[in-house]
């Protein structure tokens, strides 16, 4: 029941609004292994674990073609293609209108490795009032975390460097917890990347 209490309060953001110019064509479509496209494998821990879960896709494309979960809700804006800082300003605009949430956890969609356990202890150390991320070998990852409190600063972002800014803008509210976790860093950038997943 505690766990059920946990999931309830957090929201899931999963930013999947980018042109994968790097990896030379639309990498959420390319095929894993077991088959799953790189993004239905990113959205599977979101969407096991957490009720609501809000998608960024970009403003030209259908989101029936891309076979998402039932109960995605997706969130496309002309700005995301501005970059990273644009999409989670629509996203958290969205969330401020119609979440109940008290924290969002803010996913990549080039990043299916995260750990069941790791989004575990990052929901149960967020709040309205902190933001938490995780770290592995010093090196900070994703999910970031950001309580309710902080949903209208991601709304003013723009850019793309992402949350950054509000991250440095309020410091002593900044979590940072070590886990043994390499997923919350692999993100797939180029197809080498896939192939070593």
């Amino acid at each position: 029941m505690a766990s059920e209490r946990l999931t309830q309060r957090v929201a899931a953001l999963m930013l999947a609004a980018g042109y994968s110019r790097r990896f030379g064509g639309d990498k959420r479509r390319a095929t894993l292994a077991d088959g799953r496209s790189l993004l239905a494998a990113s959205l599977t821990l979101p969407c096991s674990m957490l009720e609501e879960v809000w998608l960024m896709l970009r403003p030209d494309e259908a989101p029936t073609g891309m076979d998402l979960p039932t109960g995605v809700r997706v969130v496309q804006n002309a700005a995301s293609a501005q970059g990273m800082g644009h999409s989670l300003a629509a996203g958290a605009e969205r969330l401020l209108a119609e979440s109940n949430a008290d924290a969002v956890a803010i996913f990549l969609a080039d990043m299916p490795a995260i750990h069941r356990d790791s989004l575990e202890t990052l929901i149960a150390h967020s709040s309205a009032n902190n933001i938490v991320l995780p770290s592995y070998r010093g090196k900070r990852g994703h999910p970031v975390l950001f309580g309710r409190d902080f949903w209208p600063q991601l709304a003013t972002l723009s850019g793309d460097v992402g949350a950054r800014p509000v991250l440095q803008q309020n410091p002593n509210a900044v979590r940072i917890l070590e886990l043994d976790d390499p997923g919350v860093l692999q993100d797939i950038d180029t197809p080498a990347d896939l192939s070593q997943l």
